[in-house]
């Protein structure tokens, strides 16, 4: 040795310009960006050792995703039927709500050195999949199986497939799942999955269960398991401290809103997103980690019940609402369904942020239902305070 330190790649020190997700995490820590947290960094560990074992990975070379007339091209291809070799143990990240796991997946995702790979929310994943068997079947009435030409078309566009909020709860999913995954794993697809959901817990209790065993079992084979056990929720963190109601409804209120959703979810806008309630579905105008928005007029101008408020409370935890207006005889359907949400929100502590034209004990002084309407007041309130935006959600 001439008595020179060594570089920090010579000791094995990773430093915060080296590729991956581990390198990445440590430079928002030391940039004071995160805090430490060893539950996080183990993660990140596991996330880089993933890094490492797909860097470069490609089962099928030359695939490339066609976005037009996929049902004619990619729906006629010949299935692929044999595994390729050494196809990369996947990663099922599993914790609490708000315990860093979609920033953790983020940080793997923007890094993942895969020529092809998505990033998608499972609903809309699997809101892709009803709607393209479905658009199968009307192609081909013969009662073809359409699930390895679906196969075939995912694996095509993506050797790497990140999951978002893996859960399970329509019937119509758990039919599927266990068949198009099988599917997909033989095509040399790896999942990245993060859930609050342990595989063993997934569709607990629900009937037809036994039938969806094996699709836990092949989740468990086929990707690690990590149990995220954070103590902070910095999902809470981020709404704690947050101005939630915001009057009279004008342009300050509004910008305090797009800050509100931007703080929430790190995006300035979020996509489309519809839910499936009965076989309906309620249309949400933006969502993005798992915060929607929508207009007073979008939710309660609409013709939606009670289970879609519970959908909408249950699938988000947190909704931030625009223009909520004076409140009375004159608008009382759009009243009673005002009414409707709010307690949805609250029985499942979702968080709102709101813009309106007054404090919600003025915005329904008039007419015989506003002492009806006493209650809800009374909800905003205390749906503003620390007290309950530090309640956990309940899904």
């Amino acid at each position: 040795m001439d008595g020179q330190t060594p570089a920090p790649a010579a000791l094995g020190v990773m430093t915060p310009t080296a590729p991956g997700p581990l390198p990445a995490y440590r430079a928002k820590v030391a940039a004071g960006e995160l805090r430490p947290d060893a539950a996080q960094a183990l993660a990140a560990e596991k996330l880089q050792d993933l890094w490492r074992r797909t860097r470069g990975y490609d089962p099928r070379p030359g695939a490339a995703p066609e976005e037009s007339g996929f049902l004619s091209r990619f729906f006629r291809r010949k299935p692929v039927d044999e595994a390729p070799g050494d196809v990369p143990t996947g990663l099922y990240l599993v914790g609490e709500v708000g315990r860093g796991k979609s920033m953790l997946m983020d940080l793997f995702f923007a890094t993942a050195e895969v020529p092809r790979k998505q990033r998608i929310h499972f609903h809309q994943f699997m809101q892709d999949c009803h709607r393209r068997i479905h658009a199968w079947k009307k192609e081909n009435p013969g009662g073809e199986d359409p699930i390895p030409p679906l196969a075939d078309s995912i694996a095509g566009k993506a050797a790497l497939l990140c999951f978002d909020e893996f859960q399970v709860h329509d019937i119509t999913d758990a039919m599927i799942l266990g068949r198009l995954f099988e599917a997909l794993f033989a095509r040399g697809t790896v999942v990245v999955a993060t859930s609050n959901t342990a595989p063993d817990d997934l569709f607990k209790g629900r009937p037809g269960r036994d039938a969806f065993l094996p699709f836990i079992a092949l989740i468990k084979q086929r990707l690690e398991v990590l149990f995220l056990q954070a103590n902070q929720d910095y999902r809470r963190d981020r709404v704690r401290g947050l101005p939630t109601w915001h009057s009279p409804d004008d342009g300050r209120a509004e910008r305090a809103l797009d800050a509100a959703f931007r703080e929430l979810t790190g995006q300035a806008r979020g996509r489309p997103e519809s839910l499936t309630v009965l076989g309906r579905k309620v249309e949400i105008p933006q969502a993005a980690n798992g915060v929607a928005r929508a207009s007073f007029d979008e939710l309660c101008g609409a013709f939606l019940g009670p289970g879609d408020y519970l959908a909408i409370a249950t699938h988000f935890h947190a909704l931030v609402l625009d223009g909520v207006p004076r409140l009375g005889p004159e608008n009382f359907d759009k009243a009673r369904r005002f009414v409707t949400l709010i307690d949805a929100l609250y029985e499942h502590r979702c968080k709102l942020v709101a813009s309106a034209a007054d404090q919600p004990d003025r915005l329904y002084e008039r007419g015989e239902n506003a002492h009806m309407f006493q209650r809800t007041a009374s909800r905003l309130m205390e749906m503003q305070s620390q007290e309950y935006l530090a309640l956990p959600h309940l899904t």
